[in-house]
């Protein structure tokens, strides 16, 4: 069974990816500016993740009407690792408005049912994100926690077999290490946005002292995609 090639799923992400494209377009034709020079691409990483720290509500409520999505290869590719890992509770850190929550959340269904536990810091894009799963027939599955991730994933309730981290980019460790305890051996991370620059989350999973293997992946290439898997 597959329900993103049709059906209330395929319909719903279809949607979501022409809102997005119209939603976005300025923010990433600021970023491809950014991304014609390394340099350039660095200094804007520096000072989108100092921004985060100096306050991060504010600075993700300028974002509250964009949608900050994964494209549909990526969202495949989620799907795909979800049914290959056979995952019943994931835990996804940055929903916005619910695309990549969708991949996930249809994997779960397609392989009878399972628990997938977002976080979202702005409350108007979770409250369009469950919109947004209730049309693809999928919010049953998802439970979407409001506010900052080190909060709302301080007490996930059990083990994890798959997580995707996908929100601010200064909180990526701080996550991983609130949701160690809780891994599996043989868990797939995720981490979309993972910029090699100056980056002290790839340090840490690249390191296999601290019991991960990770590597970049090339899907969608320059967005910092990077795949650790736990190894301890």
């Amino acid at each position: 069974m597959d329900s993103l090639s049709t059906g209330r799923v395929a319909r719903t992400l279809q949607r979501l990816f022409d809102e997005a494209a119209h939603a976005d377009r300025p923010l990433m034709e600021r970023f491809a500016g950014a991304e014609a020079s390394e340099q350039a691409l660095g200094e804007a990483i520096a000072g989108h993740i100092a921004e985060e720290r100096r306050d991060l509500r504010a600075f993700y409520r300028g974002y509250a009407d964009n949608f900050l999505n994964v494209t549909p290869e990526y969202g495949r590719f989620l799907y795909q690792c979800a049914r290959a890992r056979k995952a019943t509770r994931i835990v996804e850190f940055g929903t916005s408005m619910g695309i990549s929550t969708i991949y996930l959340a249809a994997a779960l269904r397609d392989m009878g049912g399972g628990h997938l536990i977002g976080t979202e810091l702005e409350p108007s894009k979770a409250l369009r994100a469950h919109a947004n799963l209730e049309a693809a027939g999928l919010a049953d599955l998802v439970e979407i926690r409001v506010g900052d991730a080190r909060d709302t994933l301080a007490d996930i309730g059990g083990e994890i077999d798959f997580v995707l981290l996908d929100g601010a980019f200064s909180l990526y460790l701080p996550v991983l290490e609130l949701l160690a305890p809780h891994l599996k051996s043989g868990t797939p991370i995720l981490a979309e946005n993972a910029f090699e620059h100056g980056n002290e989350y790839l340090a840490h999973v690249r390191d296999p002292a601290n019991g991960y293997l990770s590597q970049p992946i090339p899907i969608n290439a320059g967005r910092g995609n990077e795949l650790s898997v736990v190894t301890r």
